[in-house]
């Protein structure tokens, strides 16, 4: 059975499915809970599973604030409504930004950490542009998903990317489309959410990071770094996968994650 919450304030949407020891995955920048449909249902049989939609993404509510420190404690706010102390944590890219945060602050609570394709350094403004097409889009001229992709595209030249945007679309009771992110206030932060978490600690328990070979989000010249942050960090490669790793290769990154969570 899967569950939807949509909660008030600043609680967290979430979707969750299965029973056992606690699971929670958080996805990356302009991503949502969605995104973990299909990984969800696969860890539902052993876990139950807790996927999450950050502020400003998904139905979760919107804030002019944001950065990771705010977001850990969005987690951390959602982790006592619902009577979670202990549980496994994993994050893709923007989402292994605010796990690496949470875990550094509250390392107590973290069985098991998954960072997946990200690291805990800065990084370009490559969205900027993506985020700036977004803010352009005419969608009162708009009739259908299929059109506005097509206008998206008229920028953003990867398709699989644009398809990913128009994701965040929805309709009004109009039938209008709008967007359900906070896309303004992605905007006015995406400073702040290119920076490095502020990790406070070191984490000394073990944890998997997950990169794919086609990425380069995490090269192999920041294992060093990582390991000042996360001494004890194991690293896993998978093969003809990008950024989107378990998108790309569900059944490798599944074994990964499962043999991981699994060892004692």
């Amino acid at each position: 059975m899967v569950v939807f919450y949509t909660g008030l304030q600043m609680r967290l949407h979430y979707e969750l499915q299965g029973e056992g020891h606690p699971l929670l995955f958080l996805h990356g920048f302009l991503g949502s809970s969605d995104n973990w449909r299909a990984m969800r249902k696969s860890f539902a049989a052993t876990y139950k599973v807790f996927s999450l939609d950050l502020r400003n993404h998904g139905s979760s509510p919107h804030s002019s604030s944001m950065n990771y420190c705010v977001m850990a404690d969005d987690l951390r706010e959602f982790l006592l409504e619902h009577g979670l102390s202990k549980f496994s944590l994993l994050g893709h890219s923007m989402g292994g930004k605010v796990a690496m945060q949470f875990a550094s602050e509250s390392p107590e609570a973290i069985e098991k950490l998954v960072i997946v394709d990200i690291g805990p350094k800065a990084y370009p403004p490559t969205h900027r542009l993506l985020l700036q097409t977004m803010q352009n889009l005419e969608l009162s001229g708009l009739k259908t998903y299929s059109q506005a992709e097509a206008a998206l595209r008229v920028t953003i030249a990867d398709s699989a990317l644009s398809k990913f945007v128009v994701k965040n679309l929805t309709r009004d009771p109009n039938g209008a489309f709008q967007w359900r992110i906070g896309l303004e206030e992605l905007a006015a932060n995406y400073d702040e959410l290119i920076k490095a978490p502020a990790i406070p600690n070191r984490f000394d328990k073990p944890t998997c990071f997950i990169r794919g070979a086609l990425s380069r989000f995490i090269e192999d010249q920041d294992f060093a770094v990582i390991r000042e942050y996360f001494p004890l960090a194991e690293f896993h490669t998978v093969a003809n996968a990008g950024h989107w790793v378990h998108i790309d290769a569900p059944g490798e990154f599944h074994r990964i994650v499962d043999e991981y969570l699994r060892h004692p």
